[in-house]
């Protein structure tokens, strides 16, 4: 008797821990600050990493810098030495929460969601308010986002001679299918 209890209390505690973090390590974020009718500006980092509590709604990621691959390599040097100063800020972060989230009433349909939270960047912070579609597949839960964020909020660097062949708006898309930690 008391092997069985002690068995099942295992089984439970299990399934309840399993269901404290969700996460990737592959998760994506696109950013892109083209200007109409010059070469498209568009960075991918496929090695996001991205945390999501399903009991609160809140989630995190963390996206280094120099993982971002342009398909112009001088755009690349220029982006992590010119512009983001990947060698003196590494690295960027997000922590916020989804409103309203509840993982129990996610199915294979997207529902909308939003998201609020802090975004640390080249040194600095800003509130960011993103709108979200988020879907559940048995116990995977896919999210992408897409929203904007100026230049000179972060003080990241412009210089005048480019600025019309490069964005201030920044639009920036996340997707991250979040599965269970132990998995």
């Amino acid at each position: 008797m008391k092997k069985t209890l002690l068995i099942i209390m295992l089984l439970v505690s299990l399934i309840l821990f399993s269901q404290e973090k969700l996460i990737t390590k592959s998760g994506t974020i696109t950013i892109e600050a083209s200007v109409p009718s010059f070469q498209p500006v568009e960075g991918i980092n496929s090695n996001v990493t991205f945390v999501l509590n399903p009991e609160t709604g809140d989630i995190a990621s963390l996206a280094l810098l120099k993982g971002f691959q342009f398909e112009i390599a001088l755009m690349e040097e220029h982006f992590n030495e010119n512009y983001m100063e990947t060698d003196k800020y590494p690295k960027t972060i997000f922590r916020g929460h989804i409103e309203g989230f509840d993982a129990n009433n996610l199915t294979g349909e997207y529902k909308d969601y939003i998201i609020k939270g802090k975004l640390e960047l080249h040194g600095k912070s800003r509130d960011i308010n993103a709108n979200a579609r988020i879907s559940k597949t048995g116990s995977r839960i896919t999210v992408f986002s897409n929203f904007t964020v100026n230049t000179s909020d972060f003080s990241i660097p412009i210089p005048s001679i480019i600025k019309y062949k490069l964005d201030n708006k920044v639009n920036i898309k996340i997707a991250a299918v979040l599965i269970p930690e132990f998995n």
